[in-house]
């Protein structure tokens, strides 16, 4: 059944909430709660939404109806599956968003910034508060943002061993999104995918690696057709958030608004939290597979510099691509930067001081 066509089921169950005590609600993703920023809707936003309900006494109650591992829409369709209706809640992947959601996208424009995805996930909640036109790309896609969820830092997973970055030449690499141009500068061809889709598109050859997070990879099994692992750091990422339909949040009571509001940031956080649990635990789950020799190594710190100073002003381009459009993506950039240096950050490529340079 196609994406639009079973759009209005959804949008039905709401209608009229605000004179019942239930409210109908569908929460859904592209991928499994086996990563960290669909776990957190299951394990938190769930049973927390109606426990805090009871507990402010408000008489409406949320019946839930999860959806998880694609079984609505596939990762291709996260942003459209809330903007239509597919689902009244879902998480959606700005990071295959890089026209219509350019500002959510400035860390994948500036790679090898910080690690910290903590800081990342802070940091990025706050540029929605404080940047208008973040959060009016939401709605302009007809949803509300509610919290933002972050990855950690991107490392190499191929089918070949990586000794160094000439090892990349000519080969096929996923890298979905603004994350290719990372590959710019390497030798290395940019394919594009998902979590979901990087298993087959190794076995199957049409890419030989990938540029990817430990902690989603275990869920995937990618470990099994790419087992050399290359610790490179290119820097932790704001993926996308949890966000809402436009026209189900007006319709909702507004105890139930406040606590979904209340509840994006704690998904942000607990995400975050999530993350760093599995960060060292996803690596350790792959090494200590008995089915498969997976090896650990780290770019040679002179390699990992040259992949630095290798890359094009990656930023730059995107900030004269997407002011061109009227959207103010340096005053973003200079924010961002800004804040992850008040935080201790120390960026590797100073990507705004560049720009102003020029």
């Amino acid at each position: 059944m196609h994406l639009i066509t079973i759009a209005s089921l959804a949008l039905c169950p709401v209608l009229g909430a605000a004179q019942g005590e239930t409210v109908r609600l569908t929460i859904a993703s592209s991928h499994t709660t086996g990563l960290p920023w669909v776990g957190v809707m299951n394990s938190l936003v769930v049973p927390e939404s109606n426990k805090r309900l009871e507990e402010m006494g408000s008489p409406h109650r949320i019946r839930w109806t999860e959806s998880y591992g694609g079984s609505l829409y596939k990762l291709n369709h996260t942003l459209e599956a809330v903007e239509i209706g597919l689902t009244d809640i879902g998480w959606v992947g700005t990071l295959w968003e890089p026209s219509k959601m350019p500002l959510q996208n400035v860390t994948y424009y500036t790679p090898f910034v910080t690690d910290d995805h903590e800081m990342i996930a802070d940091l990025m909640n706050e540029l929605h508060e404080q940047v208008p036109e973040l959060t009016e790309a939401w709605t302009a896609q007809n949803q509300k943002f509610l919290g933002g969820s972050v990855v950690d830092t991107y490392h190499l997973m191929t089918n070949f061993p990586v000794e160094g970055l000439d090892d990349l030449s000519g080969r096929k690499i996923l890298a979905p999104g603004a994350s290719a141009a990372w590959l710019e500068g390497t030798g290395a061809v940019a394919v594009d995918g998902g979590l979901t889709t990087y298993y087959t598109q190794i076995s199957t050859g049409v890419a030989d690696g990938v540029l990817t997070i430990l902690t989603g990879a275990p869920p995937y099994r990618i470990h099994e057709v790419a087992p050399n692992i290359t610790l490179v750091g290119i820097g932790a990422q704001l993926t996308g958030g949890m966000s809402i339909n436009l026209d189900t949040w007006n319709r909702l009571p507004e105890d139930v608004q406040q606590v979904l509001a209340d509840l994006g940031q704690d998904y942000s956080d607990g995400v975050a939290a999530e993350v760093k649990l599995r960060y060292e635990s996803g690596l350790t789950t792959m090494l200590n597979d008995p089915n498969v020799d997976v090896t650990v190594t780290e770019l040679p710190a002179a390699d990992r510099q040259r992949w630095i100073d290798g890359l094009p002003n990656i930023a730059g381009n995107w900030v004269k691509a997407t002011e061109a459009r009227g959207i103010p993506a340096g005053e973003v950039l200079q924010i961002y930067m800004d804040a992850v240096r008040r935080r201790g950050g120390e960026p590797l490529r100073d990507w705004d001081r560049e720009i102003q340079q020029q």
